[in-house]
């Protein structure tokens, strides 16, 4: 994480706002499987696009900006109970690429709060951020570190859609000066951790 004239950057400089942003988040499943994630701002211009790879062991999502260049690859970090997502640059799963982690905050939760660690945090004995939800993940919270810093909120929205049809949609709020394309990441790895089932009572360390 870089700070810059009081700027929270962890992807990129250019994914900084001087203004507050309210983004809109879109899940698509598809009848035959898969699924994907549009992004979009208030004016309704496109902003991200995320789609669902699948591999031969697990699945990963790339992150892909307004050009369609591939700015992010999440994926689940293989063999860890209830799993540790991890985010690298690019279309790469290389570990030298690696930018963040993040995992369950404790053993047992009644709601799933995330810690995320920076790639350099080495120790991780204190996050760099933390997620916190509600119940059933209809919305959360996004703190610098254990600090009260609030610096982006998610609101789920629930419509006949998004029961039938299998389209979700997320508003975001990003403060000013904060890194979306990171905000954007942290929602999609707690929409996939929700959608699939992973245990909100459940943490691994690895």
């Amino acid at each position: 994480m870089e700070g810059v004239n009081n700027k929270i950057i962890v992807i990129g400089p250019q994914f900084c706002s001087p203004q507050p942003l309210q983004i809109f988040i879109k899940k698509k499943v598809y009848f035959l499987g898969g699924h994907e994630y549009e992004v979009k701002d208030d004016n309704g211009n496109m902003v991200f696009t995320i789609k669902n790879v699948l591999g031969f062991f697990r699945s990963k999502l790339i992150v892909f900006d307004a050009a369609n260049l591939p700015i992010l690859t999440l994926k689940i970090k293989p063999l860890t109970w209830h799993g540790r997502w991890q985010t690298f640059k690019g279309d790469s799963t290389d570990e030298k690429d690696l930018i963040f982690s993040a995992k369950n905050s404790s053993i047992f939760q009644f709601t799933r709060n995330l810690d995320i660690f920076l790639a350099n945090n080495i120790s991780e004995q204190v996050c760099d951020f933390k997620m916190k939800s509600s119940y059933m993940d209809s919305n959360c919270d996004i703190f610098v570190g254990q600090s009260s810093t609030l610096i982006a909120q998610m609101d789920k929205k629930y419509t006949a859609g998004s029961v039938f049809l299998g389209r979700d949609k997320f508003m975001v709020k990003v403060n000013s000066n904060v890194d979306h394309a990171f905000i954007v990441s942290l929602i999609v790895i707690l929409e996939e951790i929700s959608s699939s089932g992973q245990s909100s009572t459940h943490s691994s360390k690895h």
